[in-house]
């Protein structure tokens, strides 16, 4: 009714421009349809609205009901994300399993072909032959297969490159170092079955630098590391020992063979693939990327970054603007040269060891008027190690070693920090290799095994408390919070 009334008004009086500024539905419904209906098509748009804004009186508001009022809200969907995310993982592990099983005889298989091919031997492994599966020891008790042991092995690292012929430099000595010693020895025989070389173990002797104490390693740790085919050099320190156990690495270089490639690795580490498959260019020597800005502290008003490396750079002879690099910018730390000593190789450890001994011993003597105020504990091997690298004309590792702190090796330091962010694949290979019958005697005792992977607070405390970290936090905030949960055990 009031629409014709609207059209009979605006057809007799198209002049007047009162009811154009008219508000509501039904002035511009009137007008629009006195128009032609090719150049408003949306004229029965007004209409619509009407039809629908008409019971609006009558609709109750949703909204306010919508939104969580009970403060317990949020840790209730928690909860339930948590146990989603950990049945997921359940289920995962079980359908890994099954692929493990699948895949272990076929892994067994070439292992046993690539060490038949490069005919070595028990005499290549350290004189220690390996007992085939299901062999029965000398007690008459038959021996798991050790990659059958792994209920949660997850895929094998990606083939690389061909197999290259080089030697493993690790140091283990008692108070915890054996243990963490043969676990890499374990790992390493697990997952690099097609290593060609050696795993040479530096172990530290009561004389020397470490005399009035005995650092050497525990009975179990030294009968595990030579059942897994490791040689064990006793190490004689003469320049730190126990003022600087970190030094121990430095020295060790001296045990191995002269023109000899080599790889060292912290004994702290995991190796979860194919080592030797990994592309080493051996003449020009890298190591470890992952570090963060622990050295130098430049002081105010004094000393800068340039000016702390470039002391070192000049007191050697070397030049330091070849070492830069140039994305970062000025006074940034990553523009200057420094590693993590985690993991490092070289063509000739009797030069490069030869270096970093030298020149570690002259900045610890006479650190320097740049280097006054300076920490050097314990930091010396790294101040040291990218002037070494540098000098042989190595540098930083490009991306065909990417698997180094990726998918073959883990440098997992202790085991609340795997568990807080380590990958998972590392953290089933710990826990397969803990139930090894030549690991499990050198974990009775150690309480951060007993509760972390014994007891499962690994998996179902401390992993849970960082799955939606994003980004992932500091190692400082990590240790605060798991201090803060009792569950820094170390």
């Amino acid at each position: 009714m009031v629409k014709r009334t609207v059209k009979a008004t605006e057809t007799t009086k198209p002049a007047r421009k009162r009811a154009a500024p008219k508000a509501g539905p039904e002035a511009s419904t009137s007008v629009e349809p006195a128009e032609a209906a090719p150049v408003k098509p949306r004229a029965r748009k007004p209409a619509v609205k009407r039809a629908v804004d008409a019971p609006a009186p009558t609709v109750e508001a949703p909204a306010p009901a919508s939104k969580p009022t009970d403060p317990d809200r949020a840790a209730q969907r928690a909860e339930k994300q948590a146990a989603r995310a950990a049945a997921a993982a359940e289920r995962q592990a079980a359908r890994q399993a099954e692929r493990a099983a699948r895949r272990a005889e076929k892994q067994a298989a070439r292992g046993a072909q690539g060490r038949g091919a490069e005919g070595r031997g028990a005499e290549g492994r350290g004189g220690q032959a390996k007992p085939k599966t299901g062999a029965k020891s000398d007690a008459g008790v038959s021996k798991p297969d050790r990659n059958l042991v792994d209920a949660a092995a997850q895929k094998p690292a990606p083939r690389l490159a061909a197999q290259q012929d080089f030697d493993i430099l690790i140091v283990a000595q008692g108070g915890g170092i054996d243990r963490e010693a043969a676990i890499l020895a374990a790992s390493l025989r697990r997952n690099a079955p097609g290593f060609r070389g050696r795993l040479i173990v530096a172990e530290p002797q009561p004389e020397g630098a470490w005399a009035g104490t005995d650092p050497r390693m525990s009975g179990a740790a030294r009968a595990a590391l030579t059942q897994f085919g490791a040689e064990i050099r006793p190490l004689v320190a003469q320049d730190f020992g126990e003022s600087y156990p970190h030094g121990n690495k430095i020295e060790a270089l001296g045990l191995l063979d002269p023109g000899r490639p080599f790889l060292f690795l912290d004994s702290d580490t995991l190796v979860l693939g194919e080592i030797g498959a990994v592309p080493f260019d051996f003449a020009r020597p890298a190591a470890s990327m992952r570090r963060t800005n622990t050295w130098p502290e430049p002081p105010a008003y004094r000393e800068t970054y340039d000016s702390i490396w470039r002391s070192l750079y000049d007191r050697f002879g070397l030049d330091m603007d070849g070492s830069l690099d140039l994305t970062q910018p000025e006074e940034h730390w990553e523009r200057f040269l420094y590693f993590n000593a985690g993991w490092f190789f070289g063509v000739d450890p009797a030069e490069f060891g030869r270096r970093l001994r030298d020149w570690a011993v002259a900045v610890r003597d006479e650190p320097g008027e740049a280097l006054a105020c300076q920490s050097l504990d314990p930091w010396l091997d790294q101040i040291v190690l990218p002037l070494v690298v540098h000098s042989l004309g190595g540098g930083r590792p490009g991306p065909e070693l990417d698997g180094m702190d990726g998918d073959v090796t883990c440098h997992w330091r202790n085991l609340p920090l795997l568990y807080a962010r380590g990958p998972q694949r590392a953290i089933d290979e710990v826990e397969a290799i803990a139930a090894l019958p030549e690991i499990a005697p050198l974990l009775d005792g150690w309480e951060p095994a007993q509760r972390l992977i014994g007891d499962g607070l690994g998996r179902r405390r401390i992993q849970p408390m960082f799955a939606h970290d994003d980004p992932a936090p500091t190692e400082q905030s990590l240790r605060h919070r798991l201090r803060q949960a009792e569950l820094w055990l170390v």
